[in-house]
Order: C-alpha cells, then sequence, then structure tokens
C-alpha cells in the first residue's frame, strides 16, 4: 500500500504560480498512476491532472488545461503539479492520489478510480 503526501500549497494572489509536490512511500512509485484532484468548499472533488506510471500519458481538466503542468519524477518518488496563473476560482484543497497501474476498468478523471489517497494540501488565491 502506497503512502501519499502532499506539499506546497500556501496563499498566492491571482495571476502568481505555486508548485505541488507528493511524495510516495510504501510501494513501487513507477507501478503507479497518478492523479490530481481538488476539493473547493461545499463542492465535489473535481479533477485537475492525471498522468500515467510512466509518464507517457497525461491528461488535464478543462478548467486547468493550458495553465497546470503535471509530472513525476520515479526517481525520487514524487509527483509535481506546477500551476500557473492562479486565480481565486483554483482556491482548494488539492489531494493526490495513485491507482496501481496493472488495475484494469474505471475512468481516471474519476475519484472511485483511486484507492490510494494523500491528505491534501490546502491552495489559497486571494484577488
Amino acid at each position: 500500500q502506497v503512502l501519499l503526501v502532499e506539499s506546497g500549497g500556501g496563499l498566492v494572489q491571482t495571476g502568481d504560480s505555486l508548485k505541488l509536490s507528493c511524495a510516495a512511500s510504501g510501494g513501487t512509485f513507477s507501478n503507479y498512476d497518478m492523479g490530481w484532484f481538488r476539493q473547493a468548499p461545499g463542492k465535489g472533488r473535481e479533477f485537475v491532472s492525471f498522468i500515467g506510471s510512466g509518464g507517457g500519458y497525461i491528461s488535464y481538466g478543462d478548467s486547468v488545461k493550458g495553465r497546470f503542468a503535471i509530472s513525476r519524477d520515479n526517481a525520487k518518488n514524487t509527483l509535481y503539479l506546477q500551476m500557473n496563473s492562479l486565480n481565486p476560482d483554483d482556491t482548494a484543497v488539492y489531494y493526490c492520489a495513485a491507482r496501481p497501474e496493472e488495475w484494469t476498468g474505471g475512468i481516471n478523471r474519476s475519484p472511485s478510480y483511486y484507492p490510494y489517497w494523500g491528505q491534501g494540501t490546502q491552495v489559497t488565491v486571494s484577488s
């Protein structure tokens, strides 16, 4: 079972950038597909981005496409999310999630696709 710990959140202003990290332990990181989600107060968990175990397949939610970039360093057991041109609508708790690459079925944009989750890191963007 993999353990995930997010970091890098904080309070920034509109237009600023921020880079989140998700450190994985307890499993072979390169064997997991990874995702980023976010949840704003009173809202459901929203898909942000997905990256395959080898980094060869990437997808983004429509609201962050062109502004956010997902990456991973399998040698460092770490997932990243570079967030640029932030605006108040990006304010949320950001979560990383993992799923064994050998699992089949499901939709990687759905939270139910992922069995393992971090505790989340708060990102607040002021106007």
